[in-house]
């Protein structure tokens, strides 16, 4: 039987105030699952990602990688497997480097990071060129552009080559789409959908499009009040309708 390649165990996140967010929490996630995360705001979806990626601890409970406890494992440590593309385009890139350099920056993501111009060889510069091609924005006409100078789009497209530039375990898209216009969201989620279904990637994505939920992945699932109130996969998740969803979302 395929063991999960991440998993939270009763997972559990108190503010100070009291209020519980995450409340004992369980989710297995498995090898090249591609899961569409949804809830209503203040359901616990950003602190989910913000406990899997390190930066908020659990109150209780645990977090595993690879059957390891990774509970008290630092945020930097974790980028040597994990990675994130976040809501605003402007996060995730260094606005005054070049696409080209950004993309060799990513490259060395787990590892001691120092870019010397040398490093962006004509082969290098060729294969950024096929890269960037495949987004469908034309970002490889700005290979040489100071990222700050991009359209949304661009730049959103970047920090997801970036992300995934080095194969990580687990991949989270935290509504990555949201800030775009409606044409532009759609190139990047079919990009999105190539990129996870043909490198075989671990991905977790948050999205308030319930089309984009049903569309996009193998499996689904809702949280409500910190808890997984529905989470199904395959042939199950095919039947479901924005309807059903939405029933999710009537308080």
């Amino acid at each position: 039987m395929t063991k999960p390649v991440f998993s939270l165990k009763d997972a559990t996140v108190t503010v100070s105030n009291g209020t519980t967010i995450l409340n004992n929490l369980n989710l297995d996630i498995y090898p090249e699952d591609f899961i569409t995360v949804l809830g209503t705001n203040g359901a616990g979806k950003s602190t989910l990602f913000n406990v899997i990626s390190g930066d908020l601890p659990l109150t209780s409970g645990s977090l595993e990688h690879n059957g390891q406890d990774i509970s008290h494992l630092s945020a930097v440590k974790r980028t040597s497997f994990l990675a994130r593309v976040f809501q605003d385009p402007k996060l995730g890139t260094a606005p005054r480097m070049t696409v080209a350099e950004n993309l060799l920056l990513a490259e060395k993501r787990g590892s001691k990071r120092t870019l010397k111009s040398r490093q962006l060889t004509k082969e290098k510069l060729a294969a950024y060129y096929d890269l960037t091609k495949t987004m469908g924005n034309n970002l490889e006409e700005r290979l040489q552009t100071a990222t700050g100078s991009l359209s949304g789009g661009q730049r959103q497209a970047l920090s997801f080559l970036m992300a995934t530039r080095v194969k990580p375990g687990l991949l989270l898209l935290d509504e990555h789409t949201a800030a775009l216009d409606p044409k532009t969201s759609d190139q990047l989620m079919a990009a999105t959908n190539q990129q996870v279904k043909g490198n075989q990637l671990t991905a977790l994505m948050i999205t308030h499009n319930l089309k984009d939920a049903l569309t996009y992945g193998n499996r689904l699932i809702v949280l409500n009040a910190g808890q997984i109130v529905l989470d199904v996969r395959d042939n199950e998740k095919e039947k479901l309708t924005e309807a059903d969803l939405l029933t999710y979302f009537v308080h």
